[in-house]
């Protein structure tokens, strides 16, 4: 799996026009499953997020996690994430998981997220999206189990 993290002040995701979920301080989380990826990579991933400490203390040190900011998570499912794009001009996504197996880790990643006691929005599986985001930093962070 791979997860590419923003800390925002604020994000949002639409579908068809209609705003379907938005939050304020925390991490917009975009997650990307491919085909040998397990619920345990998932399980992980979730506990990896909630412990980043990507938000500054009082000394502006990257010393606090979502869970101590009170923060919120935006989870948007991206199969893109695993494009390669390093043949030809158009990427190749073969080695993105089929959808099916796909929504099963996206929802056990949300829900192994929602455990850990972090309110949680999320985008549409499979769906055009239009995300709105504020990052701030920037501050974008890669992690792949």
């Amino acid at each position: 799996m791979r997860i590419l993290i923003q800390r925002v002040s604020e994000a949002s995701v639409e579908v068809d026009e209609e705003k379907v979920g938005a939050i304020g301080l925390g991490m917009l989380i975009f997650i990307g499953v491919t085909q040998d990826d397990t619920k345990e990579n998932a399980v992980w991933l979730a506990k990896k997020c909630a412990a980043l400490r990507v938000f500054c203390d009082e000394e502006g040190k990257l010393n606090r996690s979502v869970l101590e900011v009170n923060g919120e998570v935006l989870v948007v499912s991206q199969f893109t994430l695993y494009g390669d794009c390093m043949e030809g001009r158009r990427p190749s996504f073969t080695k993105a998981a089929l959808p099916e197996q796909a929504k099963v880790l996206y929802e056990t990643f949300i829900q192994e997220v929602k455990n850990l006691g972090i309110a949680v929005q999320t985008g549409v599986f499979g769906a055009k999206m239009k995300v709105g985001i504020v990052n701030e930093g920037p501050l974008t962070f890669l992690i792949e189990k």
